[in-house]
């Protein structure tokens, strides 16, 4: 089973016979059964025929629509689950302050537990002396976590600790041609911050169809909380992966593999040329299909689960960097 990536503007999503098929101009671009489909993701203008949406939610395979820059406009998708069920334990799990707090907590230590992996794992080819004041930086925040009893008090402190690893992200970047000063988003004016924002916008996407799969109400979250449109509980669920997008990010620009070339600016932002956006899509299917020792995939079912487990039995959401969850 595979992703599948559309972003050549003009093209047309339809049906032919048990396949699925991307065309533009009269001229047939991919054709592939729809066993080999697990998800679709559509950039940009792409049109998709009534007989392949109708196809496609036959066969239980969502379509994400994104604009280019990596906004994700909605989805099409089949019934939602009706484990009611679930969704009725989930609300009352929000209700109970004492467990979303915790859970709150549990989530951010475990995000900032994987950021100080990965510094150190940069470190071990670059040296770790330069980075210690940063760590000491996280390390203290991580700490600071266990006194906090209120959603604001806890996101005060992953903020902190934010701005201690982009000092340290901004040093990762080895690639001079490439400048990064801060995060920013909303949009992204330079390169790096498109980049990690086009990847956070991926793996969100991907978690939240995995909500939606398991019966969750993926707008209810218990660190983010709840506001109008936003899926705040897949938002919960991806700060445990952060880390690897950074990761990821750091390796296609120190690699080389994305250069400042192969961005375009315009009102909305900076964002990947189509060319570009085709080539980091081959490394980020890589990156989340390889097995090491299995999928990226696989991890993310493994936290829909754990926190179905956690909600279903009010037990403790074990952190994500207890099972060896690997970051580049």
């Amino acid at each position: 089973m595979s992703t599948i990536y559309i972003s050549e503007q003009g093209a047309v999503v339809s049906k032919i016979s048990r396949r699925i098929a991307v065309q533009k101009n009269s001229e047939t671009i991919l054709e592939i059964p729809i066993i080999k489909i697990d998800r679709i993701f559509l950039f940009g203008n792409i049109q998709i025929t009534t007989q392949a949406m109708n196809f496609l939610l036959e066969s239980n395979i969502d379509v994400s629509f994104f604009t280019m820059n990596g906004k994700c406009h909605g989805r099409l998708t089949s019934m939602e689950s009706k484990n009611i069920f679930l969704r009725l334990i989930q609300y009352e799990r929000f209700l109970d302050k004492e467990y979303q707090i915790k859970l709150a907590r549990t989530l951010v230590k475990s995000k900032l537990n994987n950021e100080v992996d990965l510094i150190y794992s940069f470190s071990k080819n670059y040296g770790i002396s330069r980075f210690k004041e940063i760590l000491i930086g996280i390390k203290n925040c991580i700490l600071l976590l266990d006194n906090k009893t209120t959603i604001n008090s806890i996101m005060g402190v992953e903020g902190i600790a934010a701005s201690y690893f982009f000092k340290a992200f901004k040093m990762m970047i080895r690639n001079e041609n490439l400048i990064f000063t801060v995060r920013e988003k909303n949009p992204s004016l330079d390169p790096v911050n498109s980049l990690l924002s086009f990847g956070y916008t991926l793996i969100t996407n991907e978690i939240l169809n995995m909500l939606f799969g398991h019966g969750f109400d993926p707008y209810i979250g218990f660190l983010h909380g709840i506001n109008y449109g936003r899926p705040s509980l897949a938002l919960d669920l991806v700060e445990e992966f952060r880390s690897t997008i950074d990761g990821f990010t750091l390796k296609l620009l120190n690699k080389a593999i994305i250069t400042k070339d192969d961005f375009i600016s315009s009102t909305d932002g900076v964002f990947l040329k189509n060319n570009a956006m085709k080539k980091y899509f081959y490394h980020y299917d890589k990156l989340m299909a390889e097995s090491t020792p299995k999928s990226k995939r696989l991890y993310i079912k493994d936290r829909v689960n754990m926190l179905k487990k956690s909600i279903t039995n009010k037990t403790d959401f074990i952190p994500i960097n207890q099972i060896a969850m690997p970051y580049v």
